[in-house]
C-alpha cells in the first residue's frame, strides 16, 4: 500500500488476524499497524485513533457494533483521523506499551484500548470502552470524544505535544520493571505474607471483585507449604483451587476455565476462555492434586484437558488454538454458557434429573445475568446426596449435549508460539499425572512444529507457528525453551535439551542486557518507532507468567540438569537484576518468586536408568515425573539394568531398582 493514499475502504481484509478480518467490512478506513499509517498521518497532519482489542473480547465487539459500524461515527473518524486497529494477541509488544500510556492517563487499561496519538505515535489522550452517546454514568459519548480530541489537536498543539512528551517519559520509565536486589529467604517470606494479606479467606483467591486466577501464586504457596508445612499456606492453596473449581468461572459442563469472575464468589465469569489461563491452571490443579491428594483437583485437571482436546486443539497438525469467544453475536452476554429454568427443564424433563441439577447448580427463577434475569450461570452450590451422584452425572452429560447443539462461540485458531508452548508444557505434565498418553503425543507434536516451523537460528522464534513474521518476542523464545526442557524430562530425548540450550543461547545474544542484567522483551530487529524504540524488561505476571521470571526458572533448571556452572552464574545474575521488584510486585511477581525459591533451596534431581518400554525403569520414570516436588528435575538414561537415584542438593541416595523402593524414597 502506498503511504500517499488512504486505504480504499479499509485495509484489514488481507490481514491474517481474525480480529482484524472481523472489522474489514466496517466503514472506518482502518489501517493495520505499520509505517504506512504513520506516514499518512504525518502527511495529512492528523491525529491517530488507535484501537487495540481481540477477537475474544466482549466489549471490543460491543464497541465495534455501536460505534465503528455506525456510518456517522465512521464519517467523523475518516474526516478527522487516521485509524489503526491492532490485535493484541498478534502484537503484544504494541499492546503492552500503549496500555501503559493509557493507564498513565486514565488510571486503568484494558480492552478495547482507545488511544489518540500524534503522527509520531505518542499518546496524548485515551481510555478504554466509550459508549456511543453521553450516558447517565458520566461517560462521554464516542462522537463527543472524537469532536473534542480533534479540536484539541488542531487548536492546542503545544498542549498536545506537552502531554504526549510527559506520557512518553512515564511509559519509557515504566517499561523497565527489573530492579536490582539480593534474593533471600526474607524476600520470599515477605512475598508470602503479602499474598496472605490479600487472600480471600471466605471464597479463596486474592483480592475482591473482579477476581482473577493467579495460578503462579498458588504454585508458589504450595511450594512453601511443602517445605514448611504451615497450615495457613495449605489453606490458601486449597481454598483457592476449591473456590475456582466450584464457581461459575469453571465451565461445569465442558471443562476449562473462563478468563475471570466479576464477583468475589467466582460465580459470574467473563465467559471467554483463553489458552494461557487454562495452561497455567492445568499446572496448578495437577500440582494441587499431587501435593495434597485432593480428588476434586484431578477431576478439574481432567476437565481442562477434555475441553482443550475438544475445542482448542488440532491433533492432526499438532497445534493448540488461542481462545474461545464469550459470545456468539452482538447483544449476547454469555447466552451459550447460561441456562434459564425453562431451558433446563426442556433439556432434562420434570423429574429428578432436573431437580438435582437445579439444586446443585444453583438455578433459580431469577439468575445472575443482568441482560436476561432468567439466565443462570451453572456453579456448584451444594453437593448432591449420595444416591444422587449418578443422577447428576447423567444430567451433566445431557446438558452438555444440548449445549453442543447451540451455535458455538468463535474459536480463534491462530497457533501462537508462546501459548502453544505453555499448553504443550501443561499437557506433558497432565500426560504423566493423569496417565493420558494422548496428552504427551499431542504436546510433542506441537513442540516439533514449533522447532521446525517457527525457529530460526539467526532470528529466534516467530510469534505464530506457520508465519515468518512477526518475530523477536522474548515470550515466544522463553516459553519454548521451558517446554523443550519438559519434553526432555518426559521423553528422555537429549535433542530437547539441546534445543532448549540453543534457544537460551539465542536469548543471551538477542535479549540479554549485558550491563544491568535481565532480558529485554524485544530483539533489536523487532523494535520500531515511538514506544517500540524502548525495549521493556517485563517482570510482573500480567496475566501470563513474566518472561523474565520464566527465564530465571529455565536457567535454574538448566543448571540442575547439566551441572554447568555457567548456567548457574547467569541464573544468579538474572535474579540479582530482578529480585528488587519482588517487594512491591507481591502477587504479580509469583513466577519470579518461584525462581528465587529454586536458587535458594535444594533441588531434587531424580535420575532413572533402564531400557525403554514397559518395565521397572518405565514405571520408576513415571513415578519421578508424577511426584510432587516444588524444585525437581528428572533425568532418564538408557541402561541395561533399571536403577533410580534421588539427589536433594548435594546428597544422593543409594540406587534402587524397583518402583516401590523409589516410591518409598520419594516419600
Amino acid at each position: 500500500m502506498s503511504v500517499d493514499q488512504p486505504p480504499p475502504a479499509n485495509a484489514l481484509a488481507a490481514e491474517p488476524s481474525a480480529y482484524l478480518q472481523s472489522a474489514a467490512h466496517q466503514p472506518v478506513h482502518w489501517y493495520p499497524w505499520g509505517e504506512p499509517a504513520f506516514a499518512h498521518a504525518r502527511k495529512l497532519d492528523r491525529p491517530i485513533l488507535l484501537d487495540i482489542g481481540a477477537v475474544w473480547c466482549h466489549w471490543c465487539h460491543v464497541m465495534d457494533a455501536e460505534s465503528y459500524e455506525d456510518p456517522e461515527v465512521a464519517r467523523v473518524l475518516n474526516d478527522g483521523f487516521v485509524c489503526i486497529k491492532v490485535d493484541r494477541d498478534e502484537r503484544p509488544d504494541v499492546d503492552a506499551r500503549y496500555q501503559r500510556a493509557v493507564q498513565a492517563l486514565a488510571g486503568q487499561g484494558g480492552w478495547p484500548l482507545t488511544a489518540f496519538l500524534t503522527p509520531e505515535g505518542e499518546v496524548f489522550y485515551g481510555g478504554t470502552y466509550f459508549p456511543p452517546e453521553d450516558n447517565a454514568h458520566g461517560r462521554p459519548g464516542f462522537v463527543s470524544v472524537l469532536t473534542q480530541v480533534a479540536g484539541i489537536y488542531r487548536q492546542q498543539r503545544a498542549k498536545v505535544a506537552e502531554n504526549a512528551a510527559a506520557i512518553a517519559r512515564q511509559v519509557a520509565a515504566s517499561l523497565d520493571e527489573a530492579q536490582q536486589g539480593e534474593p533471600s529467604d526474607g524476600l520470599l517470606a515477605q512475598v508470602a505474607d503479602q499474598m496472605a494479606r490479600v487472600f480471600d479467606i471466605r471464597y479463596g483467591g486474592f483480592g475482591t471483585a473482579p477476581k482473577f486466577p493467579h495460578p503462579a501464586a498458588v504454585q508458589f504457596v504450595l511450594a512453601r507449604w511443602h517445605d514448611e508445612r504451615a497450615p495457613w499456606l495449605r489453606e490458601i492453596a486449597d481454598k483457592t483451587l476449591t473456590g475456582m473449581a466450584r464457581g461459575g468461572i469453571q465451565d461445569q459442563l465442558g471443562g476449562g476455565f473462563h478468563r475471570y469472575a466479576v464477583d468475589e464468589r467466582w460465580i459470574v465469569p467473563h465467559f471467554e476462555k483463553m489458552a494461557y489461563d487454562n495452561s497455567e491452571l492445568l499446572h496448578a490443579y495437577l500440582d494441587g492434586y499431587t501435593a495434597l491428594g485432593t480428588a476434586l483437583f484431578r477431576e478439574v485437571a481432567s476437565g481442562i484437558v477434555d475441553w482443550v482436546l475438544e475445542v482448542l486443539s488440532d491433533r492432526a497438525r499438532g497445534a493448540f488454538f488461542t481462545s474461545q469467544d464469550a459470545d456468539v453475536a452482538p447483544g449476547d452476554d454469555g447466552d451459550y454458557w447460561t441456562w434459564t429454568p425453562q431451558e433446563l427443564e426442556t433439556a432434562l424433563g420434570t423429574g429428578r434429573e432436573r431437580d438435582v441439577a437445579r439444586r446443585v447448580f444453583g438455578v433459580e427463577d431469577h439468575g445472575e445475568m443482568h441482560h436476561n434475569p432468567e439466565k443462570n450461570v451453572l456453579w456448584w452450590r451444594e453437593d448432591p446426596a449420595g444416591a444422587e451422584w449418578p443422577i447428576l452425572a447423567n444430567a451433566r452429560r445431557t446438558l452438555k449435549g444440548v449445549r453442543d447443539r447451540r451455535a458455538r462461540p468463535y474459536v480463534d485458531k491462530t497457533p501462537y508460539v508462546n501459548w502453544n508452548a505453555m499448553l504443550a508444557s501443561a499437557f506433558l505434565h497432565a500426560g504423566a499425572v493423569l496417565e493420558r498418553s494422548e496428552c504427551e503425543t499431542l504436546a510433542v507434536a506441537v513442540l516439533e512444529r514449533i522447532w521446525g516451523e517457527a525457529w530460526s537460528e539467526e532470528r529466534g522464534m516467530a510469534h505464530v507457528i506457520d508465519r515468518p513474521e512477526p518475530r523477536g518476542f522474548l515470550d515466544d523464545n522463553i516459553h519454548a525453551a521451558a517446554a523443550f526442557l519438559d519434553a526432555h524430562e518426559v521423553t528422555g530425548d537429549g535433542q530437547w535439551l539441546a534445543r532448549a540450550v540453543a534457544v537460551m543461547r539465542y536469548c543471551q545474544g538477542a535479549h540479554w542486557d549485558p550491563g544491568a542484567g535481565g532480558f529485554f522483551d524485544l530483539a533489536p530487529h523487532a523494535s520500531g518507532a515511538a514506544y517500540l524504540a524502548t525495549r521493556a524488561k517485563p517482570v510482573q505476571d500480567a496475566p501470563t507468567p513474566s518472561p523474565n521470571g520464566v527465564a530465571a526458572l529455565v536457567l535454574a533448571r538448566l543448571a540442575a540438569l547439566t551441572d554447568d556452572a555457567a548456567w548457574r552464574e547467569q541464573r544468579d545474575r538474572q535474579l540479582e537484576a530482578c529480585a528488587g521488584a519482588l517487594s512491591h510486585l507481591s502477587l504479580y511477581g509469583a513466577t519470579l518468586a518461584r525462581a528465587v525459591d529454586w536458587a535458594l533451596h535444594p533441588v531434587s534431581r531424580i535420575e532413572v536408568s533402564g531400557l525403554p518400554g514397559e518395565g521397572p525403569a518405565h514405571a520408576m520414570h513415571r513415578l519421578a515425573l508424577v511426584a510432587y516436588r516444588p524444585r525437581k528435575v528428572v533425568v532418564w538414561r538408557r541402561a541395561d539394568r533399571p536403577a533410580a537415584v534421588v539427589c536433594v542438593g548435594t546428597t544422593c541416595s543409594l540406587p534402587v531398582a524397583t518402583p516401590p523402593a523409589l516410591a518409598a524414597l520419594l516419600r
